[in-house]
């Protein structure tokens, strides 16, 4: 019989300070042990991209791990947050100004240091994620990664029938062109209308310069959704944690 010369697969990597896979997975809330053992069991789990066995030991802090294909946060020292950011807020921990900043709102509610994904004008009001994961919010605002960020805007009315088509073609502002991804009409109120507009741009006042072009100034502005995380009913003011439901689906819309 001739030897076999194939290597064999190499088992995964064991890191100083790591722990077995299904504490890992127990802790990051995806069920109990037993329940995370038969999702091992069942090839249902990978760790850095190789399909994970009952007995595998990861490092929580560099580990990434897919369960049925989506990524799961396992590093505890990593936070994601919601906030409802109120009117009149600047968009920074500590304004030299002296104006309303994040911080105010944050306090000691959070212990790690985090940073808002994206900005928000101080006129400007809604979501606004707070994060200490670099890597994830790189990738959630550059504009190659597409990551669609929705708007509530009360604007100047009436709306002309061909608005949309307009906005969903393009328009010319002074430093290039922009589109938008979707576009309604909410409500009309008297000479004033509520319109909903998703795009994916990061260009500073992009939303108020693109309605300003086309006839239409912007006299409030909510954002309501950053890809799949929503407003919803968090109060003005007030922060949450993400779940890890949600903190899945944001790495998913980035490719992760």
């Amino acid at each position: 019989m001739r030897p076999d010369n194939r290597s064999p697969k190499p088992d995964a990597p064991v890191y100083e300070g790591a722990e077995r896979l299904q504490k890992v997975l127990a802790a990051a809330g995806v069920g109990s042990r037993r329940a995370c053992e038969d999702l091992i069991f069942r090839r249902r789990v990978t760790v850095d991209g190789r399909v994970a066995k009952l007995g595998d030991k990861v490092d929580p802090a560099t580990a990434v791990i897919h369960v049925d294909g989506e990524r799961l946060q396992v590093d505890v020292r990593l936070v994601y947050v919601a906030m409802n950011k109120p009117r009149g807020v600047v968009t920074t921990m500590a304004d030299d100004k002296g104006r309303n900043e994040l911080a105010e709102f944050i306090g000691n509610r959070i212990e790690q240091r985090v940073y808002h994904v994206g900005r928000l004008d101080a006129d400007s009001e809604g979501l606004l994620l707070l994060t200490n994961d670099g890597t994830l919010a790189h990738k959630l605002m550059h504009p190659s990664y597409q990551v669609l960020k929705t708007y509530l805007a009360e604007v100047v009315g009436p709306i002309p029938r061909n608005l949309s088509k307009r906005l969903l073609a393009g328009v010319e502002l002074e430093d290039g062109p922009v589109k938008v991804d979707s576009f309604r009409v909410v409500d009309t109120l008297g000479k004033s209308a509520q319109v909903e507009l998703s795009l994916h741009e990061g260009r500073k006042h992009i939303v108020r310069r693109l309605m300003d072009e086309v006839g239409h100034p912007v006299t409030r502005l909510v954002r309501t959704a950053i890809g799949p995380i929503r407003l919803g009913d968090l109060r003005t003011g007030r922060i949450r944690r993400l779940t890890n439901a949600e903190v899945a689906a944001l790495f998913h819309a980035v490719g992760d």
